[in-house]
């Protein structure tokens, strides 16, 4: 089997690191926040023994990729832009995506927006959705006393202050509350990063401090995104939040228009999404959005971090997945 490489491929005038592995049909693996394409650690080598060419960038904002200083630089038609532009950095005419959290955001909209380029999606965690008929910062609740995580990482400088002073320390709370070894999303103590929390206290003090790491992340693995986080900071991909009115306001142009390529979704069992009023009965709806949705499978006891906590799992439906097409 082959060894995976890191190279630099730019576009839109960036530059993006970016991790590879095999020959074959082209798959893009894009990760969320905070991760960074270390997360699909799992994926590239199956991917690659099973003759897929499977790439993980970092994107911009993350790793080693580069981070704009404007925040409008992080809006949703700049990041597909982004895609595109790697598929063509690669030599590639088409390829395959797959993301997880804001990774899985990203390949709904490309796949929708750019059936020519992306032949098919698969999204772990995040649902497609419709178009929300309110800004998004007027949908999330929140109270005198509570507010809704989004809401948090919106206030400028605020969630980025609070993150970086504890690199490890913020990502290890935030790991381990959003997966599976938290506990079952039903139960009122399991803690919810992704949730609504308190004002009244910083936001990473609502969450427990695991004393060990999660069963899924080694500590080689978790030093890796200690050290990306380190460079960065945290501000890139909390920009992604603060356009998400800009970017809804975008999305008024293509309002109706379906995913018509085939794909899959995937959701842990315990992942925070879950605990939404109205996610189940969204992600039931979902073939209305994507007509060729070739399979919707929930992984036991898995959380939000899906490739990470469940990699067999996700290689299994995936490969059946990219077989399929």
């Amino acid at each position: 089997m082959s060894m995976s490489r890191h190279h630099t491929v730019r576009a839109q005038g960036l530059n993006f690191d970016v991790v590879e592995q095999g020959k074959g049909p082209l798959v893009l693996l894009c990760h969320g926040f905070p991760e960074t394409s270390h997360a699909w650690r799992h994926q590239l080598p199956a991917l690659a023994q099973a003759g897929y060419r499977a790439a993980a960038p970092d994107l911009r904002g993350f790793g080693g990729s580069d981070c704009p200083a404007s925040e409008e630089a992080y809006g949703l038609l700049e990041l597909i832009g982004d895609l595109v532009g790697m598929v063509d950095a690669l030599g590639e005419q088409q390829a395959v995506l797959v993301g997880n959290d804001w990774g899985g955001t990203l390949a709904w909209q490309a796949a929708r927006l750019r059936p020519d380029r992306f032949r098919a999606v698969a999204s772990l965690g995040v649902p497609l959705m419709s178009r929300s008929p309110l800004l998004p910062s007027q949908v999330f609740p929140w109270t005198d006393d509570t507010w809704f995580y989004v809401h948090y990482f919106l206030e400028h400088g605020l969630a980025d202050h609070d993150l970086q002073a504890n690199v490890e320390l913020s990502l290890r709370k935030i790991y381990f509350a959003a997966s599976g070894d938290a506990g079952p999303r039903n139960e009122p103590t399991t803690p919810n990063p992704f949730g609504l929390v308190s004002r009244k206290q910083a936001f990473l003090n609502t969450l427990p401090t695991p004393a060990e790491l999660p069963s899924w992340l080694a500590p080689e693995d978790m030093h890796v995104f200690v050290k990306a986080f380190s460079r960065t900071g945290f501000t890139g991909g909390l920009n992604y939040y603060r356009n998400l009115d800009r970017n809804w306001r975008c999305e008024a142009a293509f309002d109706g228009l379906r995913v018509e390529v085939p794909a899959l979704y995937m959701v842990g069992e315990r992942d925070t999404g879950l605990a939404i009023p109205g996610m189940k009965d969204i992600i039931q709806a979902m073939p209305s959005l994507a007509p060729q949705l070739r399979g919707s499978h929930v992984i036991p006891k898995a959380g939000h971090w899906l490739p990470q906590e469940a990699p067999d799992a996700v290689n299994a439906a995936l490969l059946g997945f990219l077989r399929s097409l």
